[in-house]
């Protein structure tokens, strides 16, 4: 059950009730707490909401139907977002409950790709105050914003510093809409009451010219901070953090690509915390690599991978593929010698002067080339190192739309009857290559998944479904299974369990029909499946520690939140 404000206590003739301590407009202003129109006959004399409601109270049926009218009514995918974190700010079970109904319709809307306008246009568009936000004036002042903040008892957070906004770069202030959104994917994938969730934007300026000279632009309008500075404010925020919520999980999200290795680096044994751009997004990818093998009849360690984009995705993504094909029982350096990272510049070698750190651990030894036909010396883009090398596995992480081109796919044929071309990047106008233009280059052979949500294709009169590799099939569990847990650190380990078991949910007949990850309709059963994996796994890693002895399912009922009214009575 949820805990403390939240507390849902049962009578002695065992019927559930919510105890609720305020009154009048300040129960109607709490989001986490108003019914609006649902207060019954009862609940409004207890309450003092006589003559500040219309005088017929509504079903939830009702409610929910009405929010649906008005959702169908916006004009445009920005327009409904807008609507629908309206509706959050008043309402957060109504919110949830209207999700749930409707998650393939409006997950969207809410997070990718509608999210990235929301960013954009965050300073023109702002509404009402949500999460927290951070800068170098307040930071050491966290306590004291925290004793004003609506939800308590904070087990899970979401920070960016906006610097990497999906594929949109440096939006400043607006980067809080990620926070809000994956939050919003938290509570409606894994029941984390909304009351325990807490965004955080991290505002050290932003080196988005266009954003300085917008008057209307509402973050701190200098040049982003860097350098030594930077990392002070970090562990200024971490150690403000650890001090203020010790309960909760912190994931950070959206950072520049060395900025988000760097910080997990130095803090993930310090509290615990993940990357989902690192972590969650290589878990998702190295899931739908499993199911394709599975289509394929063959292993990972059959497969040489191609990881078009090097930067907090692409090398998250090559560290999970790793850790996949060490699970498989591929030696460490048979493991490195089949993936291939690449950047702006072409294939990662290693005679890069000043060669980042984290794309080290993949950079191929230039003599490998010796052999190849290049335009240039000592570099190859992606066409010459298909040309060389047998890629079966093609994998965007770039940005860069329309970066795969046909005589790539055609080129993997000669390979491989079945090759795998995930174009992952966010939004849609980002990503590497159209899921219909797949299909035609490799004749329907190819196995494809995106990371932006298509419809469905048809080719030569067979219909194919697209699966999105969403990082939502991911962190929402491994969340909640630090939560349910109380692990200090989130390894890779869990992220690893996390993929095989998002692999193993897909069902058969979505394998025979090539798709290589479940609808997010089945968000909630996804998250669930994934979660008691990793604390399966977690019990068998320690089975003397946190998890000993405690039945899994139980564990996770109990943390679960249901977006309905419960009775309220005046405490």
């Amino acid at each position: 059950m949820a805990t403390g404000k939240y507390l849902r206590w049962k009578d002695a003739q065992g019927n559930e009730f919510r105890p609720v301590s305020i009154s009048g407009t300040e129960l109607l202003n709490d989001r986490l707490l108003n019914k609006s129109t649902g207060f019954s006959y009862e609940e409004r004399e207890a309450f003092n909401l006589n003559g500040l409601l219309p005088p017929k109270p509504q079903t939830f049926e009702d409610q929910l139907k009405r929010a649906y009218q008005g959702f169908l009514s916006a004009c445009s995918d920005i327009e409904q977002y807008l609507f629908l974190r309206a509706l959050q700010d008043r309402n957060e079970t109504l919110f949830y409950a209207l999700l749930s109904r409707h998650v393939e319709e409006m997950t969207p809307i809410i997070y990718t790709p509608t999210v990235g306008k929301a960013c954009q246009e965050f300073s023109h568009r702002y509404q009402k105050a949500r999460g927290l936000y951070v800068t170098a004036d307040n930071v050491d002042s966290m306590g004291e914003m925290a004793r004003h903040f609506a939800g308590k008892e904070i087990k899970i957070i979401v920070v960016t510093d906006s610097q990497g906004i999906l594929g949109l770069g440096d939006l400043g202030a607006g980067g809080m809409g990620i926070p809000i959104g994956k939050l919003s994917l938290y509570t409606l994938g894994a029941g984390i009451h909304p009351g325990h969730c807490l965004p955080v934007a991290l505002d050290v300026g932003t080196d988005n010219q266009d954003l300085l000279n917008d008057p209307m632009y509402l973050g701190i309008p200098k040049k982003r901070m860097k350098g030594e500075a930077y990392k002070l404010f970090i562990d200024k925020f971490v150690q403000q953090t650890k001090l203020q919520f010790p309960k909760a999980v912190l994931q950070w999200e959206d950072f520049s690509k060395s900025n988000a290795f760097n910080n997990l680096a130095k803090y993930e044994d310090e509290i615990p915390s993940f990357n989902d751009d690192i972590q969650g997004t290589g878990a998702v990818v190295l899931a739908g690599i499993i199911g394709a093998t599975k289509i394929k009849g063959e292993t990972l360690g059959e497969q040489i991978f191609a990881v078009y984009g090097a930067g907090a995705g692409g090398v998250g993504v090559a560290d999970q593929i790793f850790a996949g094909l060490l699970k498989e029982g591929v030696s460490h350096q048979a493991a490195r010698d089949r993936i291939f990272i690449l950047d702006s510049q072409g294939v990662v070698f290693d005679n890069r002067e000043g060669l980042d750190e984290y794309k080290q651990r993949y950079a191929k030894p230039v003599s490998l080339a010796s052999g190849w036909q290049l335009k240039q010396d000592n570099k190859a883009d992606l066409s010459e190192l298909i040309d060389n090398v047998a890629v079966t596995v093609l994998l965007g992480c770039s940005g860069v739309g329309g970066a795969f081109k046909e005589n790539h796919v055609k080129k993997m044929l000669d390979y491989t009857q079945r090759p795998m071309v995930f174009p992952l990047s966010n939004p849609t106008s980002n990503c590497e290559a159209l899921p219909e233009d797949i299909y035609r280059w490799s004749q329907g052979q190819a196995i494809v998944a995106t990371g932006s949500p298509f419809d469905d294709v048809e080719y030569d009169g067979k219909p194919y479904r697209i699966g999105q590799g969403n990082n939502v099939f991911i962190f929402p569990a491994v969340g909640l299974a630090t939560i349910v847990s109380g692990v200090k650190k989130i390894t890779m380990e869990m992220f690893t369990t996390a993929s095989f078991a998002l692999a193993d949910y897909v069902p058969q007949q979505d394998l025979d029909e090539g798709c290589v990850f479940p609808r997010i309709g089945e968000l909630k059963a996804v998250s669930m499946h994934v979660a008691k994996a990793v604390l399966k796994q977690i019990q068998e890693t320690d089975p003397d520690g946190c998890m000993c002895g405690k039945e899994i399912d139980q564990e996770l009922a109990a943390h679960m939140w249901e977006p309905i009214y419960l009775p309220y009575r005046r405490v």
